[in-house]
Parts: C-alpha cells; structure tokens; sequence
C-alpha cells in the first residue's frame, strides 16, 4: 500500500512541477469529408472512415468498403495491423476480420465461446490474439483466432474503465480516477501515470500520451518527464488521431493534417 501510494504522489509531484514548452503545429492538408466517423490512418496513405455504418478504406485513387448489414452497427474497429483489421459489433458479440482490400477472412462469434465472454473493447495483439476486455469477469481476455481459444489474464478490475486502449502488446485503460494502467500479454499490470482532465485523449505507448482540453493539445512524454503544448485553429471537432508527429482532425466537414514539431 505504501509503495502505490508513493507512486501517485511521485505522479502527482511530476504533473506539479513539470512545466510546458510550446510545440508549433503546421498544416499540411485538409480532405473534404462527410462521414460519420475519422478513425484514423497507416503509413501506406489510406484513411479510414465510417459513413453509414459502412466501413471505408481511401485514399486520393482508391476507395474501398466493407458493410454487413446482419450485425448491427460498428461499434469498434482496430487499426493496429492495415494488412488485418478488426471490426466489433457489439450487440451481436461478433468480431470480423478483414485483409487489406477489405475482404472477410474470419468471422468470430463470440456467443459460441465455451465460456461467455460480453466484449465491450477489443484490439489486435500479437501471436495471432485479440485483445478482448470482458465485462462479466471484468477481466482481460487474449483470444487465440487460429485455434479459436481465450484465456482470461490479470486480476479482475474493481472499477469500470473509464478509457481504453490497445496495441500489439499492451492493453491500456484509465479508471475513474483517472489513472493511467498498462497490462502486457502475460498479465503484468503497470501503473502509467495520473491523468488531467480531459476532453479527449490518446494513449501512444507506456511513457506517452497526448490529450486535447479547453482549446489546447498536450503531448506528455513521463520518461523523462516532459510536456509540449499547441494550439490549432480548429476548436470543435469530433476526434483526432497522432501517429509519428503527425495529427489528424476531424470535423462534420474535413480531414486536416497537422506536422506537429516537438522541441
């Protein structure tokens, strides 16, 4: 208990003292758009979309789509490998996976699952596994999706996930008091950071995060402990996406790319 408690506070005394510099956001672009979603983009020059809930793949010579009007409504999609994409559809319990021209290669039920399993968050992992967050257990699951098998790791949470997140290799979630935690494929729970409010925020890795509040962006780098402020003109908006120094946002009207350079 001690040691938790002097790691909030080691926290807690980083967000005191640490002061922000100014980061410059440049604008390179902006694409017309009048989807319903911006759910972000790869290194190969394609962004993907949501409009109708069908599932769109573009870029400046191609447009590509995916839609099955079986499952109900998208409810997530994991960007995390462009050469394999997970859509969810929550209210069917089922996971689709799709190649990069958008074909279904897999179609997962997870009602059918020996155990039952209800899904309120999923991601890619590595070794062929999904990340799956359960709500019955409110445990993480790895499900295997070539030998259709899941083992819950980690402890089971006491609190609701206010935020969540994945990549291949860690599992990322906020809790109502905003903490920060990291979960990796073997179930070794880290505490990352103590949060400040936010309206909106992406997690990057362990040691980065990037959040939006009251007109600003902060870039948060808690290794060594560092903090980059911008503004963009932009002042309401739906979401954005970072990647590389890259920033994406999205409005009801366009696309616009910022390069953001970080001193």
């Amino acid at each position: 208990m001690k040691k938790v408690f002097l790691m909030l506070f080691t926290l807690w005394f980083w967000a005191v003292l640490s002061q922000n510099t100014e980061a410059i956001a440049l604008k390179t672009d902006a694409i017309a758009f009048a989807g319903d979603a911006f759910l972000g983009s790869d290194s190969f020059g394609y962004y993907y979309t949501l409009e109708n809930n069908v599932f769109y793949k573009k870029n400046n010579q191609t447009t590509l789509e995916y839609k099955n009007i079986y499952l109900g409504k998208i409810t997530q999609v994991a960007l995390q490998n462009p050469l394999k994409i997970a859509l969810f559809y929550e209210s069917f319990a089922t996971i689709i996976l799709l190649d990069n021209q958008l074909n279904e290669i897999q179609k997962i039920n997870l009602n059918q699952n020996s155990t039952p399993i209800a899904a309120t968050h999923i991601g890619m992992a590595a070794q062929n596994q999904l990340w799956i967050y359960d709500s019955l257990s409110q445990q993480i699951v790895l499900y295997n999706y070539l030998k259709n098998s899941c083992r819950f790791i980690a402890t089971p949470f006491v609190d609701p996930l206010q935020h969540a997140q994945s990549d291949f290799n860690y599992f990322y979630w906020i809790d109502p008091n905003q903490i920060a935690y990291s979960c990796d494929l073997f179930g070794n729970i880290r505490l990352l950071a103590k949060i400040p409010d936010y309206e909106k925020i992406q997690i990057l890795s362990k040691q980065q995060y990037i959040y939006y509040q009251k007109g600003r962006f902060f870039y948060v780098d808690t290794d060594p402990q560092k903090s980059f402020e911008f503004e963009i003109p932009e002042k309401s908006f739906q979401n954005f996406y970072y990647k590389d120094q890259n920033l994406a946002i999205f409005t009801t009207k366009e696309i616009s790319n910022y390069k953001i350079i970080i001193p």
